[in-house]
This record gives structure tokens, C-alpha cells and sequence, in this order.
């Protein structure tokens, strides 16, 4: 009979997590892609990069919200049992509150493995995936962005003015600010111009105009009948570096090592990473396996509410007392992630203090339940 019962609470707890957790996930995910729209007209990449990207960041938004989806689902399922007087029923058909606690935090711990294969695997790779999209991507509506008397920042290091166009599509008095080498800027000038496209890579091919190159100790002038700026040479103005999120937890962990056990530099095609660089890396992996944990610490409080169902008044305080505990503690999770990147003994403490206070927590209620069992 336990069995049957713990297994219907789980479908129905499962149930209302998955279904409700997609679809807000889903409705962040419309809301995020709508925001990203500046790929398209700013920046200047196809509609396919855009959808792509957008579409890898779906398991990011459904990893943030997991844990938060997770108690409300417990929290909801609780109170609909108890209004149906269900919660009466386990209990008069032998259910162990001990027992029911045992299997809420056995039930966590499903969620639990889901969030981290998310964390640690699935959503890295997404991001990853995602930039590497628009890192691979020309910019393929480049000369839509072309406007006359605007400022186009869509390359980076590369600023373009256009006085205006004419009826055939030709470009007349043109300005280009190339910032792409280090030692020399460039700055051109040319009467008229067009924007080419040749084995999938565009150029702008200009004349009659002026190359002015100012270096730390000369400045150069040459003129020009006909040039031609190959435009494949820049990035678009996303950043197409690798951020600390779209990096592989592997990788991350031979950072942190470096750095801290090993007290050297960690260098690798995508990350360089110093004593700076490690608190980061530090915050990251502390969101990635340490935050995860705290879904545990909801489950336990969250099932606090059932072992009061016998009395109605109680039940109601004991409703918002431990909603407002839940939300703090999702608060708590996210304040402290940001101060884990500096390892001292201080942080350590207060960074896993709630964990050992639900684990004391955990079988102070596990002795009472008990002890109150051999009682009656």
C-alpha cells in the first residue's frame, strides 16, 4: 500500500513539475528569443544563427528554473492532497512520516541528477554549440545593414559611414575606421563603392579615394583608384570568444586545480586562466555541482508541510512560514554562488552551512518522528 501511494505521488508531483517547468521555460525562451532579435538587424546575422542560437539557450533557461519549479511542485501537490484530505488517508493506512520523508528526499535526488547532467553536461554544450554558430557565420545580411548617413557598427573594429545610395545601388562618399590591427589604424575614404560577395565572403571594393595610416610614429597617406577590403578578416561585433558558461566542466575543474593546487597559469585553446581568472571559473563550478544540492534542502523543508496536515490550523501557518523558508533559501543559493570565487575558510563555512544545518535538520525530525511512532 506505501508503495502504491509514494507512487502516485510522484506521477502527480512529476507530472506538474515537467509539464509546468516547460512551459515557462518556454515562455522565458519567446521572451529571450524576442530580445535576440538584435542578431538580425544589428549585427548582422541570418535568421538561421538566430533561430539556432536562440534555440540552444532553451536548456539554459530549464536548468535555471529547475529548482524553483521543483518546489513549487512539491509545495502545490502537498496542498492539493491535503485539501482532497488524502494526506489524511496516508497516514490512516500505515504511511511512516519517516517514511514519506525518506522518499521526498530519494525523490529529490532524481531531480537532483537531472540538474547536474543539465549543469555539467547538456547546457555547457549548448552554449558552446550556440557560439560556435555564430562564430562560423558570415555576415550574411551585411548589406541590408548599409544605410545612408549612419554609423554602421555591425563589424567589430570596423566603423562605416555612407553619405548616401544611388539609384543603381552604388555607395558615394565613403568613410571606414579599420581599428583591426593594433600598431596602425586605418581610415579610409573613397568617392564611390559596392559591397561584393565571392565564395561566400564579402568585400567592400571602393575607388577613387585615400588610405590614411597612422601608426605610433608616422602617418601615412595613399591614394587609391580601386581597393578592395576583404570583410571575411573581421568578427562581427558578438563576442565569438568562449565565455566561462559555454566552457566544458572538465576544463574548468583543470583551471581550478592549476590555479589553486598547482599555483600555475592554465592555458588552453579557449581559456587562459590566472589567480584572477580562477574566481570565476570558481563561481561557475559552484553553480554548476554545489547549487544543485539545494534541491534536497527544498524537498526536506517543502515535506515539512505534510507532517502537519493533521490540524487545519497549523497546516495554514505552517503553509506560508515554510513557502517564504523555500524562497529564502532560493535567494540564499544565488547570493552565495557569487561569493564562492574566493576560496578561504570563511566562504567555505557560510557557503555550506545550510547543508549541514538541513542534514542535522534531517535527523532531528527522524528521531522525533520516530520516537513519537514507538509512543503511540
Amino acid at each position: 500500500m506505501e508503495k502504491l501511494i509514494f507512487r502516485k505521488f510522484f506521477k502527480d508531483t512529476f507530472y506538474f513539475f515537467i509539464i509546468s517547468t516547460l512551459s515557462l521555460t518556454l515562455i522565458v525562451w519567446v521572451i529571450q528569443a524576442v530580445n535576440f532579435l538584435d542578431f538580425v538587424s544589428e549585427d548582422g546575422h541570418s535568421f538561421r544563427v538566430y533561430f539556432l542560437y536562440t534555440l540552444l539557450s532553451f536548456p539554459k533557461i530549464f536548468a535555471r528554473l529547475v529548482l524553483f519549479m521543483f518546489f513549487i511542485s512539491v509545495f502545490y501537490t502537498i496542498i492539493k492532497y491535503e485539501k482532497n484530505n488524502e494526506l489524511i488517508i496516508f497516514w490512516v493506512n500505515g504511511v511512516k512520516k519517516s517514511s514519506f520523508l525518506n522518499f521526498i528526499v530519494k525523490f529529490s535526488i532524481i531531480i537532483l541528477l537531472i540538474q547536474l547532467f543539465l549543469n555539467i553536461f547538456i547546457v555547457p554544450k549548448a552554449q558552446d554549440l550556440g557560439r560556435s554558430f555564430i562564430r562560423s557565420s558570415n555576415i550574411d545580411y551585411l548589406p541590408s545593414l548599409i544605410k545612408s548617413k549612419k554609423f554602421i557598427n555591425a563589424v567589430e573594429k570596423l566603423t562605416i559611414f555612407i553619405e548616401k545610395k544611388d539609384n543603381d545601388g552604388n555607395l558615394i562618399n565613403i568613410f571606414i575606421n579599420d581599428l583591426n590591427n593594433v600598431s596602425i589604424s586605418k581610415t579610409i575614404f573613397a568617392k564611390k563603392g559596392e559591397i561584393i560577395k565571392q565564395d561566400n565572403n564579402y568585400y567592400f571594393i571602393l575607388s577613387n579615394g585615400n588610405i590614411i595610416e597612422n601608426s605610433k610614429n608616422s602617418i601615412n597617406i595613399i591614394s587609391f583608384e580601386t581597393t578592395k577590403v576583404n570583410l571575411s578578416n573581421y568578427s562581427t561585433k558578438t563576442t565569438i570568444h568562449p565565455k566561462i558558461q559555454e566552457l566544458s566542466t572538465l576544463e574548468l575543474f583543470e583551471c581550478f586545480k592549476s590555479v589553486n593546487y598547482y599555483n600555475v597559469t592554465y592555458q588552453s585553446d579557449k581559456l587562459i586562466c590566472d589567480a584572477k581568472g580562477s574566481k570565476e571559473v570558481t563561481k561557475e563550478l559552484y553553480k554548476r555541482i554545489i547549487n544543485p544540492f539545494y534541491i534536497i534542502i527544498i524537498a526536506m523543508v517543502s515535506s515539512c508541510l505534510a507532517l502537519r496536515s493533521e490540524n487545519e490550523i497549523k497546516f495554514g501557518r505552517h503553509k506560508i512560514i515554510i513557502f517564504i523558508t523555500c524562497v529564502t533559501l532560493i535567494i540564499l543559493s544565488q547570493i552565495l554562488s557569487q561569493y564562492s570565487g574566493q576560496i578561504n575558510t570563511k566562504n567555505l563555512i557560510i557557503s555550506f552551512l545550510p547543508f549541514v544545518i538541513t542534514i542535522f535538520s534531517y535527523l532531528i525530525i527522524q528521531y522525533r518522528l520516530n520516537r513519537n511512532l514507538k509512543n503511540a
